[in-house]
């Protein structure tokens, strides 16, 4: 996969696409192959591959009984960050939760969860965003955000499992679908 390049990954239930993702963001370990992540051999070296990775799946990741400036400061020193408060300020501003960033994370609404992992995804600023089903509980404005950051002018890499074939075209550079754990096709948009 080329730097800049946007995949979004299709397929039915149950072919594969999260098992996909969750692999190269180093959750998983691969039955077999080969994943190299900006030189870092997985997963072997998944810690140093973390650095250039910034996931969002169905679960945001996020602790429910921490605030969301306290995930995001926890998140901030995983990742090595210093000074990250300024930061962390601006993520929070730009996914709409400052005003409620000293309020338990168990509190939050699920658009909001998933708002706060978008900010958690993006803390490090990673070069290669994997997303499942990122827009799953978003509301019209987390949807926006999320749209920015994902648009080209961004300059990220970017591998998006979604079912919404629409926003797949729109969002990628190719097309890959998924039936049974397998590639069966692949469309350059």
């Amino acid at each position: 996969m080329a730097a800049g390049e946007r995949v979004a990954v299709i397929g039915p239930n149950g072919a594969g696409k999260t098992t996909l993702v969750r692999v190269l963001a180093t959750l998983l370990r691969p039955d077999g192959g080969e994943l190299i992540v900006a030189g870092a051999r997985c997963p072997d070296d998944a810690r140093r591959a973390r650095a250039y990775i910034g996931y969002l799946g169905h679960d945001p990741l996020i602790y429910p009984d921490l605030t969301a400036r306290e995930n995001l400061e926890f998140f901030a020193s995983m990742y090595g960050l210093e000074d990250a408060s300024g930061r962390i300020d601006g993520l929070l501003d730009r996914v709409g939760l400052l005003a409620r960033s000293l309020e338990p994370v168990r509190r939050y609404s699920r658009g909001m969860a998933q708002r706060l992992g978008i900010a958690r995804m993006l803390l490090h600023s990673p070069p290669l965003l994997l997303l499942d089903e990122p827009y799953s509980g978003l509301d019209v404005e987390g949807a926006r955000v999320l749209d920015e950051e994902l648009a080209p002018a961004a300059g990220r890499t970017i591998v998006a499992v979604t079912h919404e074939v629409e926003r797949a075209h729109g969002l990628a550079t190719r097309v890959v679908v998924m039936r049974s754990g397998l590639i069966v096709d692949e469309v350059a948009t």
